[in-house]
């Protein structure tokens, strides 16, 4: 519907019989990571850091909430600005965001030249300046990452099939076997509760 590549998705997943927010810090990229951070993240799950970049393309659709890289847009009282930020990205940001820390809920898009699209916009903004995370902004500037994202940036199709083949590896890591987990009949809940 986006315009991105199409993948397989393997049906019957089984989904963990414990959802707990405690049990997420430490196994999914923040949006401040530093890229050593992300790539010992994946590496520890298998993934390479070209699988990280490919992956981290899925920013070009989705948005973000304010507080998640308001510190690096100068939103916060030292008012500064990260360097690596382009400085009228910045501003339109800041105006976007003013009141935050009043209404929680406001968010930006990741890519604001095609929000709506699955493309490989995302890697030409981050070479621009226009990365609104952190953690994506350093892919552009990390010599293990940049190759990733400016090949991505310049050829499209390169990022697509990285895409698709990262994702389906993804989709099956950590697959629960046997009695462990339960393929949900509807995604947001347990099939029944045990007490």
């Amino acid at each position: 519907m986006l315009g991105g590549p199409f993948y397989s998705v393997v049906l019957g997943r089984k989904d963990s019989l414990v959802s707990r927010a405690d049990r997420v810090e430490g196994h999914l990229p923040r949006p401040n990571n530093t890229v050593s951070l992300l790539i010992a993240l994946f590496a520890q799950r298998g993934f390479s850091a070209q699988e990280l970049v490919a992956l981290s393309g899925a920013h070009t659709v989705g948005f973000a909430h304010c507080k998640e890289f308001a510190g690096r847009m100068g939103l916060e009282a030292s008012g500064k600005v990260d360097p690596t930020v382009n400085p009228r990205y910045a501003d339109g940001i800041k105006k976007a965001c003013a009141d935050y820390a009043h209404r929680p809920t406001i968010a930006v898009f990741n890519d604001l030249m095609t929000p709506n699209k699955f493309d490989n916009m995302y890697f030409q903004n981050i070479l621009r300046g226009l990365g609104l995370l952190a953690s994506d902004q350093a892919l552009a500037s990390d010599p293990r990452t940049r190759p990733f994202v400016q090949l991505y940036a310049a050829n499209q199709t390169a990022f697509f099939n990285d895409f698709v083949r990262a994702i389906e590896k993804l989709s099956v890591y950590g697959v629960k076997i046997g009695r462990f987990g339960e393929v949900r009949r509807r995604c947001d809940q347990f099939n029944s509760v045990k007490t």
